[in-house]
């Protein structure tokens, strides 16, 4: 076959360093909007972007030739730099260490993004660390909870 065809929808999960509020208020939608801005420099198309003061949420499509952890350095770096310059008041932020990544099939993709749309919403019933929980056992990915925080 002379060319490469892929579908690789992807949802990223990933919270500040401790899961500290740093995306409070009118700052998340900046962040978003500058998120989908890196992803679009590394030729991925960002579908939908979300999440609260402490986490966000990613449904992407990825190239062919982006791993997965390339495309998260990138992102976590670029972000992380460019929110302290714009916010200097914040210069002790940062993304945690690690990040979820779940495969998407092309038939679950309008419940991802209806899931990230209401994202909020859907806070006031989960914290965080069991949705992060959830979607590992849901996608079949072994883990020790004891480890998984630090």
């Amino acid at each position: 076959m002379a060319h490469t065809f892929t579908s690789l929808l992807v949802h990223l999960v990933f919270s500040t360093s401790g899961r500290a509020p740093f995306l409070a208020g009118a700052i998340r939608p900046d962040v978003h909007a500058y998120l989908g801005g890196i992803l679009r420099e590394l030729h991925a198309a960002p579908i939908a972007i979300g999440g609260t003061a402490d986490h966000v949420h990613i449904l992407t499509r990825l190239p062919a030739g982006l791993a997965v952890a390339d495309c998260m350095r990138v992102v976590k770096a670029n972000s992380s730099r460019w929110l302290k310059e714009r916010w200097p008041e914040r210069r002790s932020f940062a993304w945690q260490g690690g990040y979820g990544a779940f495969s998407v099939s092309e038939s679950r993709r309008e419940s991802v993004i209806r899931y990230i749309g209401d994202h909020a919403r859907h806070h006031h019933r989960i914290s965080f660390q069991d949705e992060f929980l959830a979607l590992l056992r849901k996608h079949g990915v072994e883990f020790d909870e004891r480890y998984i925080w630090r």
